[in-house]
């Protein structure tokens, strides 16, 4: 249901965004948000949006990367701008919806950053 692009190697320094397309409307969801996960770390949240339009970053990323839900579109996106080597890592889509709460999430996109 969840597909993301725009992934690949950039320098540091440089600038990706990353799109979601979901399935269908992004309305029914309560939550969308990215997460990633580097070589031999556990998968950590990076950003979400909620149906609202609140929008929550961790401190990582806070001031390089933003959050963005489209629903006419039916995406999600993560600018991310003064990118870093830590930043690489494959980049998940997630959603959720409904009560109880049904998870979904995209299969990845690879992002690296190195010169």
């Amino acid at each position: 249901q969840l597909v993301e692009s725009g992934g690949g190697l950039v320098q540091p320094g440089g600038s990706l965004r990353l799109s979601c397309a979901a399935s269908g409307s992004i309305s029914r969801f309560n939550a969308m948000a990215w997460f990633r996960q580097a070589p031999g770390k556990s998968r950590e949240f990076v950003a979400s949006v909620m149906r609202d339009g609140s929008t929550s970053l961790v401190n990582s990323v806070k001031g390089r990367f933003t959050i963005s839900r489209d629903n006419a579109e039916n995406t999600v996106g993560l600018q991310m701008n003064s990118l870093r080597p830590d930043d690489t890592a494959v980049y998940y889509c997630y959603a959720s919806e409904g009560r109880p709460r049904a998870d979904y999430w995209g299969q990845g996109t690879q992002v690296t950053v190195s010169s």
